[in-house]
């Protein structure tokens, strides 16, 4: 295997005279959090959009798991085991939590299960959704209809969504954008029992979950990256601290 799951090389995106991701390079090593942060702005979620397949870039290349899908489309990128959360599938307000997963299992699957049916026929598939749910703690809320689910509950079914289709790698844009601080602190806590599991990529501005889950941390800024490494390292880099954390007071 190679030494990093996610290899990203001088990687560009300009629209016209903007250059919104500057040469980016990149190592993400495997069953490591890896947090990308910077100011709004920094170019960060075009960054997940390239490396999701979402976008596509003028220069550079991106490798996952040794092989080359810079060119290829996100589906495919998906099939690898590259999938990003609260872009996978949208939730589904008048189904179940569990139903909502299931889905996201049958496409892996293919089974046959039917987007209409009873998914409380599928056995298999509620198992393996169930598994999922439990993970971010939402097994209790199987059966509660999507819609009816908490902000932050929400965001925890999407991540649950993400999991089914058995990612090697799992892009999460934001997740705490949005919640309070009670389901922060839930959506916290899933990532931290994903954590070492599988690899993640975690884009976020809440610098607290940040730094208490990050095995690393990446700093974008104007498009270009300045500092990657541990987070206390990060903390403590003056470059980082002009350029972003000075912002955030962090002391």
């Amino acid at each position: 295997m190679a030494e990093n799951l996610l290899d990203i090389r001088n990687l560009k995106k300009t629209y016209g005279a903007l250059v919104v991701t500057d040469d980016v390079s990149l190592g993400v090593r495997p069953g490591e959090l890896h947090a990308i942060i910077g100011p709004n702005g920094a170019g960060k979620t075009t960054l997940i959009h390239q490396i999701s397949g979402m976008l596509g870039s003028n220069s550079g290349q991106i490798l996952f798991d040794g092989q080359d899908i810079t060119r290829l489309p996100m589906h495919q990128r998906v099939r690898l085991g590259l999938a990003r959360s609260f872009q996978i599938t949208s939730v589904l307000p008048g189904f179940s939590a569990l139903e909502n997963v299931a889905m996201a299992v049958q496409a892996r699957s293919g089974s046959s299960f039917r987007f209409f049916g009873n998914a409380t026929r599928e056995d298999g598939l509620n198992e393996q959704a169930l598994e999922c749910l439990s993970l971010v703690g939402l097994a209790t809320r199987a059966r509660v209809p999507a819609g009816l689910l908490s902000h932050g509950e929400k965001r925890q079914l999407e991540l649950a969504i993400g999991l089914a289709t058995k990612p090697k790698l799992l892009l999460l844009d934001e997740p705490l954008a949005g919640t309070g601080h009670d389901d922060s602190q839930r959506v916290v806590e899933t990532l931290k029992r994903l954590k070492g599991q599988m690899t993640i990529v975690l884009i976020e501005h809440d610098m607290d979950a940040v730094f208490s889950l990050a095995d690393r941390v990446s700093v974008l800024v104007y498009g270009r990256l300045i500092a990657t490494d541990t987070p206390e390292r990060i903390r403590a880099n003056p470059e980082v601290r002009a350029a972003y954390l000075g912002e955030e007071e962090m002391v």
